[in-house]
């Protein structure tokens, strides 16, 4: 491969101090490790109505939706840290994913995920650490026809994993996040090679 795997990174948390955006920047320099060029963003940068479609008929996708989608196409792979609410993934990306995956200027609708790659992450509070919604999540993210590596790397007690800069209090839970995206760029780089 002659040019550089690129991975957007996000979250599907919309708080400003959210424990999985905290996860993701932590797991982002694993996949620049690996030599990656990684875009860091948060869905707070892209508010988006709730998918209607109505709305898109009128107005097509809207201008955040649209960004978004760009974003996504522009990129090889995706690294997501996904909160778990009741059991499930946040809203806000369950929406996010909604608006990007549909169809306008003659593309087809996935253009933003077919043949892409994913690396799974999630922080919770709890014991379980978001894994249940990473369920959903991987389900959502195989029907519109994008791999995601089955490694994948839940963080239990979250509020308590960071440090005030950020960083992992835990250096062994800091290097299974990374790994995670380390292991993305490995598959997105075999497939794209």
């Amino acid at each position: 491969m002659t040019s550089k795997i690129k991975i957007l990174a996000f979250s599907g948390s919309l708080r400003a101090d959210s424990a999985n955006y905290k996860l993701l920047a932590v797991a982002a320099e694993g996949a620049r490790k690996a030599n990656a060029e990684v875009t860091v963003v948060s869905l707070r940068e892209f508010p988006m109505p709730i998918y209607n479609q109505e709305i898109e008929d009128a107005e097509g996708l809207p201008p955040e939706a649209k960004r978004f989608k760009e974003l996504l196409t522009q990129h090889h792979g995706f690294l997501i840290a996904s909160p778990e609410y009741n059991s499930s993934i946040s809203g806000a990306l369950k929406n996010a994913i909604d608006w990007a995956s549909r169809p306008e200027d003659g593309d087809k609708g996935m253009v933003a995920f077919a043949g892409k790659v994913a690396g799974l992450l999630a922080a919770s509070p709890g014991a379980l650490g978001g894994l249940r919604g990473l369920v959903h999540l991987r389900s959502i993210l195989g029907n519109i026809q994008t791999l995601v590596i089955p490694e994948q790397y839940a963080l239990s007690n979250a509020f308590q994993a960071f440090a005030a800069d950020g960083s992992m209090v835990d250096a062994k839970a800091a290097e299974k996040a990374k790994s995670i995206a380390h292991r993305l760029v490995e598959v997105t780089g075999r497939l794209q090679g």
